[in-house]
């Protein structure tokens, strides 16, 4: 009788449900998941990763090209060492830049305008033919020797000035006038042209080297042209180089 007492105690006991003791925590709820955030933040991470790779690329893309590192007139030919250089720049089919692979073909082109220093080059820029300037003319000259300096070269600024013809005082070969020579190149105060640029110049090999003449072009500004398209169809005109007050 007694055990069966104690028998019915301890399944009495063993249904009851177990008190969680003290200092024990609670079970946690489960976490509410958002699988739209997730999402979200690998695609960013996605994105980041393609941009990266995209710019590496595009580094890496790199090509050598012209650039112009010393004002280049309209009608003056680009010159390796002179006025163009190499430079590295990313590859974009949208512009037209000159290859320095080219360099030696671009050489017998001309500036179409003035080209400013520190420009990359492109093919725009470069023709057969130049393009004048806006309100410029061009004039040949057509040159003695010492009404030029010796060492004329395109690109110079210059200034042109009427040559003055002295009147010989002496007669016969051993006048004593004969300092007073009838084909003076001296110059007047005022000036034809006060500032010029050198165009074109015939290479030393293509002056007439018996006279030492010498043939040029000017950019000139078309107000000035007259006057010294005057003077220089009677062959008068002293050609100067003086400094550039543009630079």
């Amino acid at each position: 009788m007694k055990i069966q007492e104690r028998m019915g105690a301890g399944n009495s006991r063993s249904a009851a449900p177990a008190q969680p003791t003290v200092g024990e925590r609670l079970p946690a709820p489960p976490r509410e998941r958002k699988p739209a955030l997730a999402a979200l933040a690998v695609l960013l991470i996605l994105v980041g990763a393609l941009g990266a790779t995209v710019l590496v690329l595009q580094a890496g893309d790199r090509i050598e090209v012209v650039k112009v590192t010393k004002e280049i007139p309209a009608g003056e030919a680009p010159v390796e060492g002179e006025n163009i250089t190499s430079v590295m720049v990313a590859e974009d089919k949208s512009i037209n830049y000159v290859p320095w692979a080219q360099v030696d073909a671009l050489s017998r082109l001309k500036a179409k305008n003035t080209i400013p220093g520190g420009t990359v080059a492109v093919g725009e820029m470069f023709g057969a033919k130049a393009g004048l300037p806006a309100g410029k003319a061009s004039v040949g000259l057509s040159l003695k020797e010492g009404q030029y300096p010796a060492d004329l070269k395109p690109g110079d600024t210059v200034a042109a000035y009427p040559v003055l013809s002295g009147t010989s005082t002496g007669k016969g070969s051993g006048g004593s006038g004969s300092s007073g020579s009838s084909s003076g190149n001296s110059g007047s105060g005022s000036p034809l042209v006060a500032a010029a640029k050198v165009s074109t110049l015939t290479a030393k090999s293509d002056a007439t080297v018996s006279t030492g003449n010498q043939s040029i072009t000017l950019l000139v500004p078309r107000e000035e042209v007259a006057a010294l398209a005057s003077a220089a169809s009677e062959g008068k005109v002293v050609v100067v180089r003086v400094t550039d007050n543009s630079n």
